[in-house]
């Protein structure tokens, strides 16, 4: 019999008999969960609750040695010397033409050891970027199971679980925890915009981090949710997905195809006063030249219906395409991430969508009038207390 294309994480015997649609979709080589029992009730359990969703696929590279620092400020536009130990930041990093490869969480977890986690296979890239320093790269994906815990209830949960250090975390701080037989890293991370942990533990102990939790769902509304609902939640908050905003630079076909930093609204995440990093003279000249032709932005839709894939017109010139649309439950608006042509992305101009759906099993189509806006939607105050 032929092995399984896809593996099971550490957690799918956990998720396996929660996923009533038997709903799954493949993330690097791994089996998830796209939508367990109902994607608006997993929504819910993001936004009102705490939710729980597998991230053991996120592939993770770890960077140690007497330079590694070094290497790691020389590939990311951020600057991380000033990252001190036990602290997390997001990064994106560029190619020579500073157009972005991805962007991810960096863990500093020592002086010179740092863990990169993102959603492409980069260990040939990471390892040709460490080339003639004394710095190890090493893929770790494997080693590692993590559980993001999201919502408003999660602090709560974990001090219901004697994590009370690991609840007192400050934003995008990180701390190892007693747990089990390796113990627990636990990270003030998240892709949901929302109060929210990730928990990585072995593999080997999965399981008994997950019966843990679940032990206190009487105490707390607990909610296991799949990709889709996630997906709604990133939107809300703003947040970028590689191959959904942009293709990594080093699989793009064509130029136009590519993205800087400043394309994906990722200036701030650019520290151009350091000396030295991967495409930081292409994007000195961007700058100075105006900034990129295309730039991401978030658009306000008319109506109901979402807008996937929409093309934007000013009049009857095309001007632009929606990379991420949802109707957004807690905010009742049609939104959706775009790229627009430069001269369009200010926030209040006015554009049309394009808009196609099914309906009665016939394609039909709908024109829908556009507002650009902030591409962070939902903020709320309580995700960085």
């Amino acid at each position: 019999m032929e092995p399984p294309v896809l593996k099971p994480t550490p957690f799918h015997a956990r998720i396996a008999p929660l996923n009533l649609l038997n709903a799954w979709e493949p993330w690097q080589g791994w089996t998830t969960a796209s939508v367990l029992y109902s994607e608006q009730d997993e929504y819910f359990g993001i936004r009102t609750g705490a939710s729980l969703y597998d991230v053991s696929p996120m592939i993770k590279y770890r960077l140690t040695g007497r330079e590694a620092a070094r290497v790691v400020d020389r590939i990311m536009t951020r600057d991380i010397s000033k990252l001190t130990p036990g602290r997390a930041a997001y990064s994106p990093w560029c190619d020579g033409k500073g157009r972005v490869i991805e962007e991810g969480t960096i863990f500093r977890l020592g002086e010179n050891d740092f863990r990169i986690n993102c959603a492409e296979h980069l260990l040939t890239w990471f390892e040709a970027s460490a080339w003639g320093f004394d710095c190890q790269v090493r893929d770790e994906s494997d080693e590692i199971a993590g559980l993001a815990l999201q919502g408003p209830l999660s602090r709560a949960l974990l001090q219901d679980l004697g994590l009370e250090g690991a609840a007192n975390l400050p934003y995008l701080g990180l701390e190892r925890f007693d747990f089990g037989s390796h113990g627990i890293l636990v990270s003030r991370t998240g892709f949901t915009g929302d109060l929210g942990y990730e928990l990585w533990v072995a593999p080997e102990d999965a399981l008994a981090l997950w019966d843990r939790i679940m032990e206190m769902r009487h105490r707390r509304y607990i909610r296991v949710i799949g990709a889709r609902a996630l997906n709604t939640a990133r939107i809300e908050a703003g947040h970028i997905q590689v191959r959904a905003e942009y293709v990594p630079a080093h699989l793009a076909v064509r130029e136009s195809q590519m993205r800087s930093p400043y394309g994906l609204g990722l200036g701030w995440a650019v520290h151009l006063d350091k000396p030295h990093f991967n495409g930081r003279r292409a994007l000195i000249k961007e700058r100075a030249k105006g900034g990129p032709p295309k730039r991401l932005v978030g658009i306000d839709i008319q109506g109901r219906k979402p807008a996937d894939g929409a093309y934007l017109y000013d009049g009857k010139r095309e001007v632009g395409q929606v990379t991420s649309a949802t109707w957004s439950p807690v905010l009742k608006r049609n939104i959706a991430l775009a790229t627009v042509d430069a001269a369009f992305a200010t926030p209040g101009t006015m554009l049309s969508a394009e808009i196609y759906y099914v309906k009665e099993i016939t394609q039909a189509k709908v024109e829908a009038s556009v507002r650009v806006v902030d591409h962070r939607f939902y903020q709320p105050d309580h995700r960085r207390l």
